[in-house]
């Protein structure tokens, strides 16, 4: 799974990472950011406590009893947990410092514009307990020299935070991404490591849930012998009941329906028996108008999974109307996606028993 740097899986530079970009000079401006901060005097958003542990025990099947009780303490792995600020982020001012940005925007324009995260490493000095205060700094703490990968060529960046409970060191979590420019991919066919531009791309193949099928024992292209081509599994289906059935109506009806509190008004997706805003449990729908941007997005490079082709963008798109759903982006090559693009809703058929609601990137 691709991400990072706020928009995932991309940036914003277009070159090819060669030439003057991948010399001694070059890796000389990356080197200087080595020891900058990457955050400052950040602050948790919550103390720790007893819901989260909870939500992140049973998410994550953990059941352990020193999660529970009135000694609980938090599962070590959820360190970075703490630290996070949410989709609204941390309106505090702390979070990213600007030498961050910088580093990440000398990378894009070098053309090391896609972002893959590839490891963490914690190491825990404290137990963390409900009611401690949780603060953070960060430092990039290395920047490699260039790196060959099956990704493509770029450098891992490595930032380090240091998680402090009620000011005493509790642990520090290591987090390292590669900022690459992408390998050249063959455009041929129904390769899943195609361009995927245009209507007929594999982007486009792979958000349906992939191309055309050969008939079983007509031969694979450039092969010597026909052989049988197993049919691609089916998209997963929905899970239709009694509080949702109305929504996936509507998409059969071609139409994407939000909920509509009658009480207050409170748009609300996805679809729930009642009100999050008063608790009504009265309503009724808007049908949206298609219109949406990208608020935050993947690149799935693994794990495979049979009815998608690898690379594809699923994102969380914003609609006009101000709710938010997750789907896939097509139309543009995964690795071209980025926040804030313009995107429209199109109810796709991906296959003879399935109509799901796609949004199509509406680019220059």
């Amino acid at each position: 799974m691709s991400g990072g740097h706020g928009e995932t899986g991309g940036g914003r530079g277009v070159g090819t990472g060669e030439g003057e970009h991948s010399g001694g000079d070059f890796l000389a401006r990356l080197k200087k950011f080595e020891g900058q901060p990457a955050a400052r005097a950040g602050v948790g958003k919550d103390l720790v406590n007893a819901p989260m542990i909870r939500h992140w025990c049973e998410a994550m099947g953990d059941t352990h009893p020193a999660y529970t009780g009135p000694d609980a303490i938090a599962p070590p792995t959820m360190l970075q947990a703490w630290t996070m600020g949410g989709l609204s982020g941390h309106g505090d001012g702390t979070g990213r410092a600007t030498a961050y940005d910088e580093l990440f925007d000398l990378l894009d324009g070098a053309g090391y514009a896609a972002v893959v995260a590839t490891d963490c490493e914690q190491e825990y000095v404290r137990d963390l307990r409900p009611g401690d205060r949780i603060s953070y700094d960060a430092v990039i703490e290395s920047v490699s020299e260039r790196k060959t990968t099956k990704l493509g060529a770029g450098h891992f960046v490595t930032s380090r935070m240091d998680v402090l409970a009620n000011g005493e060191l509790a642990g520090t979590h290591r987090f390292r991404i590669l900022k690459y420019a992408p390998a050249h991919r063959s455009s041929g066919g129904d390769s899943a490591g195609g361009s995927g531009r245009g209507s007929g791309g594999s982007s486009d193949r792979a958000a349906a849930g992939g191309g055309r099928q050969r008939p079983a024992g007509t031969a694979m292209p450039g092969s010597a012998m026909p052989g049988p081509v197993t049919p691609r599994p089916a998209r997963p289906r929905p899970v239709i009941n009694r509080d949702n059935a109305g929504f996936w109506a509507g998409v059969a009806e071609r139409r994407l329906l939000i909920q509509r509190c009658d009480d207050c008004a409170e748009l609300r997706f996805p679809w729930l028996p009642g009100c999050h805003a008063c608790g009504s449990a009265h309503w009724d729908t808007v049908e949206a108008s298609g219109a949406g941007t990208v608020f935050s997005y993947v690149v799935m490079h693994h794990p495979p999974f049979p009815a998608f082709d690898p690379p594809y963008a699923v994102g969380l798109i914003e609609l006009a109307e101000g709710v938010r759903m997750v789907s896939n982006v097509i139309g543009v090559a995964p690795d071209e996606v980025r926040i804030g693009m313009p995107v429209r809703l199109e109810i796709t058929r991906v296959d003879d028993e399935l109509e799901l609601p796609l949004f199509r990137a509406e680019v220059a």
